[in-house]
């Protein structure tokens, strides 16, 4: 990682930063909150061994990337803009794309925006959208949220979340990492009552390090955060909503580019947000699937958790792309 190459630029009207090694093919790797491109380090030097040329951004609101604060900073037009930005500032017409949570949802909305620079998806843990054409995502949290804790609406209101997460940055990233892990169940975090603070209701854990995340990473994560604040990564949360009502325009047409998918036994996303079989609704909304594997002992860090195998599949599915 020392001689790996970081780079800033405006793009899309905002300063992004990203990490870039290798020559070849692009593939453009996004990640989900509350990561940062550093979440890829184990797959970068697998995919640039296999002839890849490897872009891992700070996605908006993240990392070293500007975090706007307006929410609507946060919609369909301007997370693909990043993309399509990102993709016309390195010279490329096209990308494979992989991604984790709101960063493979961003790769969807482009790969139906703008199919022709997408060469093909490689899909992490969530397979299709997590919500559905029948009700707005905040305005079901909200619903869900009378019952039990729900971190999507302690998210919404602006301010409160911001400033309990940028106090404890440490605390909060240490606890939901283990949370979202193979290692605990995260649906237990619904047993907490309503009005629960997300620090309260989140695990303890064990000691770092842990078979999967070092102390020197942790510490990296809580280092971003601490310069940058949480605001811009909940801002993903707060326009939910908007994107839920831009996707209507496509949202019962196929995605056209092949597509991958690597899910995990214990993913919290495939349990509680992608209906009762999210593996068969994936051919619903690809046009073509070109293969599906699914990882045992991993939840949603499962590019952390099973580096390995999530490495040799994807340079599997490039492969077969060539």
């Amino acid at each position: 990682m020392a001689d790996w190459t970081h780079h800033h630029a405006r793009i899309n009207g905002i300063g992004m930063h990203w990490v870039e090694e290798g020559d070849g093919p692009l593939i453009i790797l996004c990640h989900g909150f509350p990561h940062l491109w550093l979440s890829w380090r184990r797959q970068i030097p697998a995919l640039v061994a296999a002839g890849w040329r490897v872009v891992a951004p700070d996605m908006r609101g993240m990392g070293q990337t500007d975090a706007p604060t307006d929410h609507h900073a946060y919609d369909v037009p301007h997370l693909v803009g990043d993309l399509v930005g990102l993709l016309d500032h390195l010279g490329e017409r096209e990308a494979v794309f992989a991604g984790l949570d709101f960063g493979v949802f961003t790769i969807y909305d482009l790969a139906y925006i703008h199919p022709e620079r997408v060469r093909a998806i490689i899909a992490l843990e969530n397979p299709a959208y997590p919500d559905t054409p029948a009700k707005a995502p905040l305005v079901e949290a909200a619903e869900w949220a009378k019952d039990h804790f729900v971190h999507i609406d302690y998210f919404q209101p602006v301010g409160p979340a911001d400033a309990a997460l940028n106090a404890a940055p440490r605390e909060f990233l240490r606890k939901v990492f283990y949370a979202l892990s193979g290692d605990y169940h995260y649906l237990d975090v619904w047993k907490h009552p309503p009005g629960t603070a997300y620090l309260d209701a989140l695990p303890e854990t064990p000691p770092l390090p842990w078979p999967w995340l070092e102390e020197w990473e942790l510490e990296w994560y809580v280092s971003e955060y601490s310069r940058s604040g949480f605001t811009g990564g909940l801002n993903w949360y707060r326009a939910m909503d908007l994107r839920w009502a831009q996707r209507q325009a496509w949202r019962e047409t196929p995605s056209l580019p092949p597509f991958f998918f690597i899910g995990s036994e214990n993913d919290v996303d495939l349990e509680a947000w992608h209906g009762e079989d999210p593996l068969a609704a994936i051919h619903t909304q690809y046009a073509d699937v070109r293969r599906i594997e699914m990882l045992p002992r991993a939840g949603h860090m499962i590019q952390l958790e099973r580096p390995d195998d999530v490495s040799r599949l994807m340079v599997e599915f490039l492969d077969s792309l060539r």
